[in-house]
């Protein structure tokens, strides 16, 4: 069978046949493995599954996970801070990758504060190397939920060195999925994250003081982006350390609903 590519709405990565990690679409309640990626060429693999039945992984392998900081309006006046003139960012470890459902674990080398922070990310489909603005759309393959799990304490324990990337990569620290939507417009879309069932995030994304297309353009200019890597737009206000025992949702009007416990 020739591989070929179809437009497809939702991806996810999941536990295939003989434990092998595969890329699927999903379609409703049902779930379509495939043989390729969606990076590249593909073709549906084998029978469709429940839904329900998904071993979940986080939905890409990215060569770098590129975190946002101060990217609000909302939260850059509630701390009383200036707007900035260009991306502030950090890098993530891509192997504190977590998936949907999957338990967010306690470090073992860290007793402070872990803060929840419920964002939208963006997934880069096609190179990018100082892209500009107008093509930007061709390079995104689409959107996911991020939960950008932080170890507060640590950022300034150190006065001559702040610690941002440390505090953000500990082993399932860096949360996404369920899935990435491929049409997703976050125009209009709002964040609401869920703590034991009260809501303590509701901020919209228009908010953004970069906006997704532009912030993927700017970053471009810094450093290559591949395929599969991963841009946080950071997060507004309302983030807050969790409690052992801790369940956590982050839902995106229109793209779904990421779930994990911590601890």
């Amino acid at each position: 069978m020739p591989l070929v590519r179809i437009p497809c709405m939702k991806w996810i990565r999941m536990q295939g046949r003989q434990g092998q990690p595969t890329y699927a679409h999903v379609n409703d309640d049902l779930v379509q493995p495939v043989l390729g990626s969606p990076y590249a060429d593909w073709h549906d693999d084998g029978d469709a599954l429940a839904l329900e039945q998904v071993q979940w992984l986080p939905p890409v392998e990215p060569s770098k996970v590129i975190v946002l900081w101060k990217n609000f309006h909302a939260l850059a006046i509630k701390q009383n801070q200036s707007i900035p003139e260009e991306p502030l960012y950090a890098l993530r470890a891509p192997s504190s990758l977590a998936a949907h459902r999957q338990a967010v674990i306690k470090p073992a080398s860290y007793d402070g504060a872990v803060f929840y922070e419920g964002e939208l990310a963006l997934v880069v489909g096609r190179r990018m190397r100082a892209v500009a603005l107008e093509d930007v759309r061709d390079h995104l393959l689409g959107c996911t939920i991020a939960n950008d799990v932080s170890a507060m304490e640590l950022i300034n324990r150190d006065a001559s060195f702040a610690q941002w990337s440390r505090a953000k990569s500990f082993d399932t620290f860096g949360v996404l999925g369920p899935w990435i939507d491929t049409t997703f417009d976050w125009t209009s879309a709002s964040v609401h994250t869920r703590v034991n069932g009260r809501e303590r995030q509701n901020y919209p994304l228009s908010d953004m003081i970069f906006e997704p297309l532009t912030l993927l353009s700017r970053l471009s200019h810094d450093m290559t982006l591949e395929p599969g890597d991963v841009v946080l737009c950071g997060t507004s206000v309302g983030s807050l350390p969790m409690r052992l025992g801790t369940d956590v949702e982050i839902e995106i009007d229109g793209l779904g609903v990421l779930s994990n416990r911590y601890g």
